[in-house]
């Protein structure tokens, strides 16, 4: 990921989620230099990408995303799929993320690939109304 796959990357995020990432938050992982991977088309236009932070020996997932025409295709599992491998690539042990409740895709997606729900985190994401959604946090040993 390149500070020029922004704008691609914020039309995917606002038109994916309710609550997306902010411009702030996609550059401060760069400037972190989180691990990131942008699946592209032919045109080189983005598909999809990913952000992972590592901490010792785990790999926290913090975002992947799919442009939504491209859903139900194969391609988040790709994207899956290449994470846990750089993951293993660098000596982790294990994938952890977090996901809303809400998200019944994304939850069946991850539970299908063999991650585990492991906990809770209370008010972790913002929702509607001034209120907050719990996150269920998943881990997948590799």
């Amino acid at each position: 990921m390149r500070i020029d796959d922004i704008e691609q990357i914020m039309v995917i995020e606002n038109s994916v989620y309710p609550h997306p990432w902010t411009r702030g938050n996609f550059l401060d992982s760069l400037y972190s230099r989180y691990e990131t991977a942008v699946l592209r088309d032919t045109t080189y236009d983005v598909m999809g990408y990913y952000l992972v932070m590592l901490a010792v020996d785990e790999a926290h997932l913090l975002n992947i995303t799919v442009r939504r025409d491209l859903h139900g295709k194969g391609y988040g599992r790709l994207l899956l799929d290449n994470m846990v491998a750089m993951a293993r690539d660098k000596a982790m042990s294990s994938v952890l993320l977090e996901v809303r409740p809400s998200n019944a895709r994304a939850l069946a997606i991850y539970e299908h690939y063999g991650f585990s729900r492991i906990g809770q985190r209370k008010g972790y994401y913002p929702a509607d109304g001034n209120t907050r959604e719990d996150a269920i946090v998943m881990r997948l040993p590799i």
